[in-house]
């Protein structure tokens, strides 16, 4: 905890963002730090609550927030860092992408607005690498074991990083030209910093870790020469299948998975060359519909935004969520409710309970969306969607964007080859982190389907000290 008191005596101040007629100009990340002063009261509010729910009920990786928090009010600043690095490889990165599962779970949300754990975190992993107080940190002894995890994102980093502090030698595959998964190409520059990702490479470099990137596994080495090369091999690849729209006009020109475009947004921004991107996907001057309303739809419309889309429409196929308070996500359980990004704030049309029936094109492009309303009745304890009786519409539109979320791990090449088992939803399946196939881990959204960045992070670090053990018992 903090003060004793803090919780009573100061209120919540959100960390400020840039504002939006200058931030749209631009890729630049869109928060800004409180000071120093203002961060230290943040972290009074803490109260002696006795179970700390954001820590047991709500953050994936046990984060001990009440002892950073209180590190932080005394000014013990690296301590909280030593802290917060104990349970956290990169809280320089959930600190500014993670949808903070603690703040819910905080006891002060119960009838007030919850601690700011989040930028605390952040601000926490930020001083520090200003302060040089993160550096390459070397094990005591090295084993003869070589190690190859194949994907970049946040589950194979973590578990690259455990693994070589464990004294592995540790190999990375990547497919894309550089390392960083998710974290390089599906996020938006403006929401992360790739120099951000960037500084914690190199200090896992300095560790030991070898990154290979343009290599895909599967495809340009073989399944069978990565199990003769190496003692084990972790699978991280995430879960790259998009949920596809079956419907009539979706294979019109325009029509793209959210990924595909976000990807060649952030290798714009990296300095990738035209010639390199392929097929341009570009909003500007263009009327753009982003159908999917969760992260990667938000992530969407704030990229559209910036490349000076003429209009953005959103639309979600689930109910608008209650603004407020949910009595079916009581506390501590992550709430379902209306929540705005600071993308939304930066312009956009939303809209729920829309289904999309068919897309309308002209000279092969798409130009219009044919939608109708639809409503949601509870039947036999199941939801069921109807679709309400003359209540379609049209919105036109000339880049429609998918971002409805994602099936499973990619099976043709690795995975197939392989020969791991696999679950009903198409996801790897493990036992204590080991696939069907000895020697084969797995990770991450491979094993778990889409999720979190922090949910990623904790199965590479379990499945690290998995492997570990197998390796050494």
């Amino acid at each position: 905890m903090g003060k004793p008191t803090g919780f009573i005596e100061y209120t919540r101040e959100e960390p400020p963002h840039r504002p939006v007629a200058e931030r749209i100009q631009d890729w630049q990340e869109i928060d800004l730090l409180l000071p120093e002063s203002q961060l230290r009261r943040q972290a009074a509010r803490c109260m002696d609550c006795g179970i700390p729910f954001c820590h047991v009920a709500g953050c994936p990786l046990w984060n001990r927030i009440p002892e950073f928090n209180d590190l932080v009010y005394r000014g013990r600043w690296r301590d909280a860092l030593e802290n917060l690095h104990s349970t956290n490889n990169f809280p320089e990165v959930t600190g500014r992408v993670c949808p903070a599962p603690c703040e819910p779970a905080c006891t002060l949300s119960i009838n007030d607005d919850p601690v700011t754990i989040k930028h605390i975190e952040l601000q926490i992993a930020e001083r520090g690498f200003r302060e040089g107080w993160i550096y390459p940190q070397m094990p005591a002894k090295r084993w003869p074991y070589r190690v190859a995890i194949v994907g970049s994102g946040p589950a194979g980093l973590a578990a690259a990083q455990q693994l070589a502090r464990c004294g592995h030698e540790v190999t990375v595959f990547e497919k894309d030209d550089r390392i960083g998964g998710l974290l390089r190409y599906g996020i938006p520059d403006f929401k992360l910093a790739k120099s951000v990702l960037d500084r914690r490479l190199a200090q896992m470099e300095a560790e030991g870790v070898r990154f290979v990137s343009g290599v895909h596994v599967g495809e340009d080495i073989s399944a069978r020469y990565l199990r003769q090369s190496f003692h084990a091999v972790l699978l991280t690849m995430g879960a790259g299948k998009p949920r596809p729209l079956d419907i009539p006009g979706s294979d019109l020109r325009g029509v793209h998975f959210a990924m595909e475009f976000l990807t060649q947004q952030n290798r714009r921004v990296a300095g990738d060359p035209p010639g390199k991107l392929g097929e341009p996907i570009w909003a500007g001057g263009k009327k753009v519909l982003v159908i999917g309303g969760g992260d990667t739809g938000a992530d969407c419309v704030g990229t559209a935004i910036r490349q000076g889309a003429t209009s953005v429409y959103q639309i979600e196929i689930l109910p608008k969520p209650p603004e407020g308070y949910n009595p079916e996500t009581p506390w501590p359980m992550w709430p379902r409710i209306l929540r705005t990004s600071t993308s939304h704030e930066e312009g956009c049309i939303r809209d729920w309970a829309v289904l999309t029936k068919r897309l309308e094109g002209e000279n092969g492009w798409v130009k219009a969306a044919h939608a109708c309303r639809v409503e949601w009745i509870r039947q036999n304890g199941r939801w069921v969607m109807r679709e309400i009786p003359g209540s379609d519409f049209v919105i036109p539109c000339e880049l429609v964007l998918l971002a409805m979320g994602f099936l499973h791990v990619v099976h043709e090449g690795l995975v197939r080859s392989l020969g791991v088992e696999l679950d009903s939803r198409g996801n790897v399946i493990a036992n204590n982190w080991m696939t069907s196939v000895p020697g084969v881990f797995v990770a991450g959204d491979s094993r778990r389907g889409a999720s979190l960045v922090v949910h990623a992070i904790t199965e590479g670090r379990q499945a690290a000290a998995a492997i570990h053990e197998y390796l050494t018992s």
